[in-house]
C-alpha cells in the first residue's frame, strides 16, 4: 500500500513538473510575443509617421513642381524673346561685318594705290637725279674737250661749232679710232735710248728664273715621287702589322675568353689607311653588342688586355709593368690572365701592381710597403721561386 501511494506521488510529482515546464514554455511565448507585438507596434507608429511625413513631403512635391511648370513656361518665353532677338542681332552683325569688309576692301584699294604713286614718284625721282649726274657728266666732258682742244690743237670749241662736218664715219666710229690710237700712244711711250740694254738684261733674268722654274719642278716631282713611296712603304707596314696585331687580337682573346668567342679588328676606311679609324668587335659566346660600352667591366678589361697583348706581342719589351689590370676580373678571370702572363713571361719581365690574391700566388717574386712603426715605411719581399727550389 505504502509502495503504490509513493508511485502516485512519484508519477503526481512528474506531471506537476511537465506541468509547470509547459507553463514556463508558455510564458516564454507570451513574453516573446509581448515583445514582438511591442516591436511591431513601434514599427507600425514609425511607418505611420514616415508615411506622414512622405504625404507632406508628396504635397511640397507636386507645389514645386507646379511652380517649376510656371517658372519653365517663363523661362521658354524668355528664350523665344532672347532667340528672336538673337536673330535681329546677327542680322545686325552681318550687315556691320559686311559693311566693314566692304570698307577694309576700298581702305586696301587706296592704299595700294597710295604705294603705287609714291612708287611712280620715287621712280621719277631717281630718273631726274640721273638725267641730272648724266647732265653733270656731260658738262665736265664737254668742258675737258674743249680744254683739250684748246691746248693740244689750239682750237676753240665755238670756232668749229657752225662749220659742217667734212668726212662721213660716224660718232662711234671716230670714238673708237681714237681710243685705238689712244691706246697704242699710251703703249709705245717715251723713247727710251737704254731699251736694248734693258732688254739683254731682262733676258738673261728671264733665262735665269726659268732654269730656277726647271730646278723647282724636278725637285717637286722628285720629292712628290719620294712621298708617294713614303706613303706606300707606310702603308704597306702599316697593312701588314695590321694584320699581325689582328692574328695576335684573335688568339689572345680566345685564350682570355674561349675558342667560340669572336673578335675582330676592322678599319673604318680601308681606302685611306693614313686617316682610317679601327673599329675593336668583341662578341662572346651569347652576346651580341653592338658596341664595346654593352660589356661587362670584365669583359670591357679583358677585350682591352687581349688588344694590349696582341700590340705587344709585334715586338715584345724587356719589361711590362700593369698597374691593376685584374681589379674588375672575377677569379675565373683571373686565373686566365694570370696563365696568360706566365706563359709571356718567358720572353718579358712582368711587374705588375694589384690586390689580388690569385695573382699574388701566381708570381715568382711578391713585393709589399709595409709600416710597421708610424711614418716609417719598409719594403717586403717574398721570392717564391727559392721557396720552390728548397721544397724541391
Amino acid at each position: 500500500m505504502r509502495l503504490l501511494e509513493e508511485n502516485n506521488y512519484n508519477e503526481a510529482s512528474r506531471q506537476y513538473n511537465e506541468f509547470n515546464l509547459q507553463v514556463t514554455k508558455q510564458q516564454s511565448k507570451i513574453s516573446a510575443l509581448k515583445q514582438e507585438l511591442e516591436f511591431k507596434n513601434n514599427q507600425l507608429k514609425d511607418l505611420q509617421a514616415q508615411i506622414r511625413n512622405n504625404a507632406t513631403l508628396l504635397l511640397e512635391t507636386a507645389e514645386n513642381i507646379l511652380q517649376s511648370e510656371d517658372l519653365l513656361k517663363e523661362t521658354e518665353e524668355l528664350l523665344v524673346s532672347l532667340m528672336k532677338s538673337r536673330e535681329g542681332e546677327e542680322r545686325k552683325l552681318n550687315e556691320t561685318d559686311q559693311a566693314y569688309y566692304n570698307l577694309r576692301n576700298q581702305l586696301n584699294e587706296k592704299e595700294s594705290e597710295l604705294r603705287h604713286k609714291i612708287k611712280n614718284r620715287e621712280l621719277a625721282e631717281h630718273l631726274l637725279g640721273e638725267i641730272k649726274d648724266r647732265l653733270n657728266d656731260l658738262k665736265l666732258q664737254l668742258a675737258g674737250t674743249k680744254e683739250r682742244l684748246n691746248v693740244e690743237f689750239k682750237i676753240q670749241l665755238e670756232d668749229i661749232l657752225d662749220q659742217p662736218r667734212t668726212g662721213d664715219a660716224s660718232a662711234e666710229e671716230l670714238q673708237e679710232k681714237t681710243d685705238r690710237m689712244k691706246k697704242r700712244l699710251e703703249n709705245l711711250g717715251e723713247v727710251n735710248p737704254t731699251a736694248i740694254e734693258a732688254f739683254q738684261e731682262m733676258k738673261k733674268r728671264y733665262e735665269f728664273i726659268l732654269e730656277q722654274k726647271n730646278d723647282l719642278v724636278t725637285a717637286k716631282d722628285s720629292l712628290l715621287q719620294t712621298i708617294q713611296e713614303v706613303e706606300a712603304t707606310a702603308n704597306q707596314k702599316f697593312l701588314e702589322t695590321f694584320n699581325l696585331v689582328r692574328d695576335h687580337f684573335q688568339m689572345v682573346f680566345k685564350t682570355l675568353f674561349t675558342d667560340d668567342d669572336q673578335c675582330d679588328l676592322i678599319l673604318e676606311n680601308p681606302e685611306n689607311l693614313a686617316e682610317s679609324g679601327i673599329d675593336v668587335v668583341a662578341k662572346p659566346k651569347g652576346k651580341r653588342p653592338t658596341s664595346l660600352t654593352q660589356l661587362s667591366g670584365g669583359e670591357r678589361t679583358l677585350t682591352a688586355t687581349a688588344l694590349l697583348f696582341a700590340i705587344y706581342l709585334i715586338k715584345p719589351a724587356p719589361f711590362c709593368i700593369l698597374d691593376e689590370v685584374d681589379a674588375p676580373l672575377d677569379d675565373a678571370n683571373v686565373g686566365k690572365f694570370t696563365n696568360m702572363i706566365r706563359r709571356f713571361s718567358e720572353n718579358s719581365q712582368f711587374i705588375i701592381v694589384t690586390h689580388n690574391k690569385m695573382t699574388m700566388s701566381s708570381v715568382d717574386v711578391i713585393y709589399g710597403v709595409t709600416m710597421q712603426e708610424p711614418g716609417v715605411s719598409k719594403l717586403v719581399s717574398v721570392d717564391f721561386r727559392s721557396l720552390a727550389a728548397a721544397e724541391n
